[in-house]
């Protein structure tokens, strides 16, 4: 099932907060969402769960609108959290649970054995605003997958989480997804979405500025960064044909070069001048793509 936009746009009055946005989500993939705060990408999530009307084009799943018969088959965890803190987790998963067409027992059984993936069997029975604020965040996400949707929209799903929680939701998506769900999801973290997607879109100022298959765009990017430790002076790299830019650290360089050749030129340079500790030649980060692209810094 492909989610398909076509020159999607939404205006809220004379501000244009997605401007043109054409992409296909292909099925059963992990899609990622880059771009600054306002850039786009909750007000796209919105609207292709049609909770906001687009203001021009269309957005379909499988070649169909997305409209309220098919809820059933669409999970989504906003950024914002909208648990109740006075009810018991088991009292609102369950009734979430029937909300989406699953019986009670279903219900039940999904939730304990999604407590038991996300290692805490224990808050069955536990208020809401008992739970840390990462704690909550585990049980929003199962509010989101209870009943195993074939679409599932995550927006910052990792955050407040710590680095073992991210872990643990982060296997929980890859094993979703090698199940059959699409997933698409919204992370401050480039690396996160790095590791886990394979066709991305970076957003800045509600268009498009980069979208595609994650190796593709890396591959066409051309610019590699090259890491270079050695004991003696580095400076003389940043004057060497082909480095666009450098970094120094206090036991070596990163540079970022033109493409792939210019690192035989340098390591000849290297060569000879003393001990060398490491030469690595590395693909180009989400990171260093998107200030390239957008000319500013992600955060």
């Amino acid at each position: 099932m492909t989610l398909q936009l076509d020159h999607v746009t939404k205006k809220f009055g004379s501000f244009t907060a997605v401007d043109q946005l054409s992409l296909e989500i292909p099925a059963n993939h992990i899609f990622g969402f880059l771009g600054a705060n306002g850039a786009g990408k909750t007000t796209t999530f919105r609207m292709i769960l049609n909770l906001l009307d687009q203001s021009q084009g269309t957005i379909t799943w499988n070649g169909e609108k997305i409209d309220y018969n098919k809820t059933d088959e669409i999970g989504y965890l906003p950024e914002e959290r909208g648990l109740y803190p006075k009810q018991k987790v088991k009292e609102q998963l369950v009734y979430l649970g029937k909300l989406r067409g699953m019986t009670k027992k279903d219900a039940l059984d999904a939730l304990t054995s999604w407590l038991d993936r996300l290692k805490v069997p224990h808050y069955l029975d536990k208020k809401v605003e008992e739970l840390s604020k990462g704690n909550q965040q585990k049980i929003q996400f199962i509010s989101a997958v209870i009943h195993n949707p074939k679409l599932l929209i995550l927006d910052e799903p990792f955050s407040g989480l710590d680095p073992v929680n991210v872990e643990i939701m982060k296997e929980a998506v890859v094993e979703l997804k090698e199940q059959g769900t699409s997933i698409v999801f919204s992370s401050h973290r480039m690396d996160h979405v790095e590791e886990l997607c394979e066709h991305l879109c970076m957003m800045q100022h509600g268009r498009p500025i980069l979208h595609g298959d994650l190796r593709e765009i890396k591959r066409s990017f051309g610019k590699k960064n090259l890491s270079i430790q050695a004991d003696f002076d580095l400076s003389f790299v940043e004057q060497l044909p082909g480095v666009v830019q450098t970094k120094y650290y206090t036991d070596g360089v990163l540079c970022q070069i033109e493409n792939e050749e210019v690192s035989q030129s340098i390591l000849q340079e290297v060569q000879g001048k003393g001990f060398l500790r490491k030469f690595e030649l590395d693909e180009p980060s989400l990171n260093d793509i998107f200030i390239d692209k957008a000319g500013e810094s992600y955060e």
